[in-house]
């Protein structure tokens, strides 16, 4: 092997570790929203916009990690399928709960944080 190909191999093994990372936690940043955020449409925001992020980089290391297959090709049209449904599911979740009178959440002065004088 020459030092070139050796070179190239190393930087794909970094690039792969860093898609798998960045996709680890950005799936984590998702998880922290959806627990922690107050309502349905914040959560399904964070749940859209973050898990797709997150499903897409690991895809993608995935998808550098297999080279030239056919199932690389696979992993690419899954990739293309996350990114087109995962936001339309959101939307549909997000407009049936505003349809149904579900209202977003809001701060009013009424709202203290307990330290009431």
């Amino acid at each position: 092997m020459s030092a070139l190909a050796a070179v190239l191999s190393d930087l794909r093994f970094a690039a792969i570790v860093v898609l798998l990372a960045l996709g680890v936690f950005f799936t984590f940043v998702s998880t922290v929203g959806v627990l922690r955020l107050p309502d349905l449409f914040a959560r399904t925001h964070t749940a859209s916009q973050t898990d797709t992020l997150g499903a897409g980089l690991t895809l993608a290391g995935v998808a550098l990690a297999l080279g030239w297959q056919d199932t690389t090709a696979y992993t690419v049209l899954l990739l293309f399928f996350v990114f087109i449904t995962n936001p339309t599911a959101a939307h549909a979740i997000a407009r049936s709960a505003a349809e149904t009178g579900a209202t977003p959440w809001e701060t009013t002065d009424e709202q203290t944080d307990g330290d009431e004088k």
